[in-house]
């Protein structure tokens, strides 16, 4: 089992990132451009959306501007982009992403990657990834998991140029409380965390002092 908070502290730039345990979820945003790092989680009526912080210096709003989380009669649906909408239109977790690619933002070519929670305890986890010219989908479905365990899935292995897309099964980790995990990811590079405790939601938000 990977130590989390050692994994973070020794990456700087796993971009955006999704960790799913027996009892709670995580979702966290990275930037490393003005326009990325000018965002905030706010609460909306079934999840959440990202914010401009500063909307006077918003530029690109396409791939930054979404709702990463909402909650429907099927579970919690936790993105890192607008396919949560296509997940929830559909009422088909896998159906959806069969529809869906990686983003297009060449030379990353960012993964779109993707979770959905059921009331059973169990969940599925998917990564939609550029893979020789094609999208290479990805999907990853358990039972549950024990107490403390979770499972992590992410955008990018690390920081480059360009940046290199996630690779293998969701990493096996212990799931350690939310401050904790939000004081790990890396300071210059961090933006913003959604916990879900219990059902309990709190956010963190840099740009709000967080």
């Amino acid at each position: 089992m990977t130590d989390f908070l050692d994994f973070l502290r020794s990456n700087p730039y796993p971009g955006r990132g999704i960790a799913v345990g027996k009892d709670r979820v995580y979702y966290f945003i990275m930037g490393r451009s003005g326009n990325s790092r000018n965002r905030i989680f706010s609460l909306t009526e079934d999840g959440i959306r990202t914010e401009a912080h500063d909307p006077s210096r918003m530029e690109d709003p396409s791939l930054i501007i979404y709702h990463p989380v909402r909650k429907t009669e099927a579970g919690l649906i936790v993105t890192n982009g607008d396919q949560t909408d296509t997940i929830r239109d559909a009422g088909d977790f896998r159906q959806a992403l069969m529809t869906r690619e990686y983003e297009p933002d060449e030379p990353n070519f960012t993964p779109r990657i993707s979770a959905m929670l059921y009331p059973c305890g169990g969940f599925e986890l998917s990564i939609l990834k550029h893979k020789d010219g094609r999208c290479l989908r990805e999907f990853f479905c358990y039972e549950g998991c024990d107490e403390g365990k979770g499972y992590f899935i992410s955008t990018y292995q690390g920081d480059g140029s360009p940046l290199p897309s996630f690779a293998g099964e969701p990493l096996e980790i212990d799931m350690p409380e939310p401050e904790a995990v939000w004081a790990a990811l890396n300071a210059d590079n961090k933006v913003s965390l959604y916990a879900n405790v219990k059902g309990e939601v709190k956010l963190f938000n840099k740009n709000l002092g967080d």
